[in-house]
């Protein structure tokens, strides 16, 4: 049973965060999601536990049961938390700029403590395919919607064929950077994102 010390510290070493307030709603998911961060980068995935998250956040482990029925579960939303807006849409006049402007923000994500997070996320899909569901949810779905929205404005402008206006094609880009991501060391270089789109998704759309 972890016990907290004079020294505001709990058993396990790490500080005793309990201490502050109590945050609530909003401000209460937020300090959840960037405590599950900070422990990833911390210890990793395969050793993150929710009472240290929790004690993180200054929440009660209950707190975390009530939203959240698993591990994976935080940590997926945790991660969708702090994807990049390249959900903000890259319009820069440009399929080629867009495409890369895309590639860039979801490997400035995988190459930070997010990374660690999909990667765990990943596996336990082996164990448990219903997670599945939510990584394709959280992650896969709305990336290819992304890349979809870049062709369409691509296509507008003449750049790309509009028989490439497909969820296949669009895919392409999200599952070259994550086949990368799964078989690499971190980082990801920018010439690989490079490669990806002069080599493989231009030839393969271009009008």
């Amino acid at each position: 049973m972890t016990t907290v010390s004079e020294a505001g510290k709990t058993a396990h070493g790490a500080a005793d965060h309990r201490k502050g307030p109590r945050r609530r709603g909003d401000a209460l998911h937020t300090a959840i999601f960037e405590a599950t961060l900070t422990e990833l980068t911390a210890v990793g995935y395969a050793e993150l536990k929710m009472e240290h998250v929790a004690n993180r956040a200054r929440a009660s482990k209950g707190s975390l049961y009530r939203r959240w029925a698993s591990r994976a579960e935080l940590v997926a939303d945790a991660v969708h938390h702090t994807i990049p807006s390249c959900a903000e849409r890259p319009d820069t006049g440009s399929v080629r700029e867009d495409l890369l402007s895309c590639l860039r923000g979801f490997a400035t994500l995988l190459n930070g403590p997010s990374g660690e997070a999909i990667r765990g996320l990943m596996a336990d899909t082996i164990r448990n395919p219903d997670l599945m569901d939510v990584v394709r949810a959280r992650f896969i779905d709305p990336g290819v919607n992304l890349f979809l929205d870049v062709l369409r404005r691509g296509a507008a402008r003449g750049e790309v064929r509009t028989t490439a206006l497909t969820p296949r094609i669009a895919s392409l880009g999200p599952d070259l950077l994550r086949e990368y991501f799964l078989v690499h060391r971190p980082p990801i270089p920018d010439r690989a994102l490079v490669e990806m789109v002069d080599e493989v998704i231009i030839p393969l759309i271009r009008a």
